[in-house]
């Protein structure tokens, strides 16, 4: 199979081949007129967890000249601040890339951005984002110019990049999951084992709070959600049950939802939550947390979700399936409760939510012993070093 997607991506660079070259000679006239360390490739600029970890990534870089394509339209621009600074080139050009009834301008501009990374006057490396055009440029691109890889988890993406695992020096995945998932996908289609020994693991971090805050009053216990509700994986409807299960049994309990919830709540009564709506300053999302005290997720699948990670830092208790890597840190009865993926979710998710309420000491005990773990475990100093040593 592997064998076989490689020769129908080479069939389809001879389609390919005469808009690239159309691409590289309008480079040449039009030129970037800088020269960059960096070029990274990232389809969107809206709220998400992908987006926050690419910005992150960006940013580790304060001393090198770094240009950013973003491939396709963004719903809003909440994450594009945390993109910019004064190294940073930002390059908007999803009006050409992401444009279906003109798709050949999408293969024109393979040309283009390919021209000008090959002609940079030193070497730069090229870092792909799960950015579809990203994979598509791969090839177009010298091959002594190292390229590197970021996937979250098993997605869509982990069958669109397959024919161009050649161009890749190394692919980085956020959780062992994620990369035990991309072994047995390896195997089904059978690729070279050489390509497993290319994968490197690094954990998302996260800036850790400067300073602890006493526990948030109680009761009420405060739940949250915090990501994005039109992912279907992340199963937003549950949660919508699971609220207003607690409010019609008139238990002290609140529950917020922390991002565009996209309507997805509106069959539940409007007593039974609370909408806080997307948010990107970081002052905002600090106060959110340190106001709540559970933080609920109950994902079909996940990698390793930077919530989970935000969450225990400020001691949030998290109740969650046992799904990606969260069961590597989320330990049952140690520092949250893992709800299994079986039988009634939404009874087993409110269990435990009761648990919590009428157990202040163990709450606390949570507090303190997620506080600890992601002290020794998230913060930014080996998530920074392990991403220069690969791009610098």
């Amino acid at each position: 199979m592997f064998q076989l997607l490689l020769l129908k991506r080479w069939i389809e660079a001879i389609f390919i081949f005469p808009f690239a070259w159309w691409g590289r000679r309008y480079a040449r006239k039009h030129p970037l007129g800088e020269s960059y360390d960096l070029f990274f490739f990232f389809p969107f600029y809206h709220i998400g967890g992908a987006e926050k970890v690419n910005s992150d990534i960006v940013q580790q870089f304060p001393d090198k000249k770094i240009i950013i394509f973003f491939t396709r339209k963004s719903v809003s621009e909440a994450m594009l601040p945390f993109f910019k600074g004064p190294n940073i080139t930002l390059k908007e050009i999803s009006h050409y890339t992401d444009n279906k009834k003109k798709y050949w301008q999408n293969l024109v501009w393979r040309g283009i951005v390919a021209e000008y990374i090959n002609s940079q006057p030193n070497k730069p490396r090229v870092f792909n984002g799960q950015c579809n055009f990203g994979y598509k440029l791969s090839p177009h691109v010298r091959k002594d110019i190292v390229q590197v890889e970021l996937i979250h988890l098993l997605c869509s993406f982990s069958y669109i990049r397959i024919p161009f695992l050649p161009f890749y020096d190394t692919t980085v995945m956020i959780s062992q999951d994620a990369i035990d998932a991309h072994k047995a996908l390896y195997k089904k289609f059978g690729i070279p084992s050489s390509y497993i020994d290319k994968i490197k693991l690094i954990i998302n971090g996260i800036p850790l709070p400067a300073t602890d805050s006493l526990m948030a009053p109680y009761p009420p216990l405060k739940c949250l959600y915090a990501g994005r509700g039109d992912v279907v994986q992340k199963r937003v409807d549950l949660l919508g049950q699971l609220a207003a299960g607690l409010y019609e049994r008139r238990l002290p309990v609140t529950f917020a939802f922390m991002g565009n919830m996209n309507g997805l709540l509106d069959s539940f009564p409007p007593a039974s939550y609370q909408l806080l709506g997307e948010k990107s300053d970081p002052a905002d999302i600090d106060r959110i947390y340190r106001s709540h005290h559970v933080l609920v997720l109950l994902s079909a699948f996940e990698g390793f979700p930077m919530v989970v990670e935000e969450a225990m830092a400020r001691g949030l208790a998290i109740i969650s399936t046992p799904v990606g890597d969260i069961p590597q840190h989320v330990k049952d009865g140690v520092n949250g409760f893992l709800v299994p993926g079986d039988g009634d979710l939404v009874a087993a998710a409110m269990e435990r939510v009761e648990r919590l309420l009428n157990d202040p000491e163990l709450l606390a005990r949570f507090r303190t012993n997620n506080i600890t773990y992601a002290r020794q475990h998230f913060g930014m100093e080996a998530f920074a070093q392990s991403y220069r040593a690969l791009l610098t």
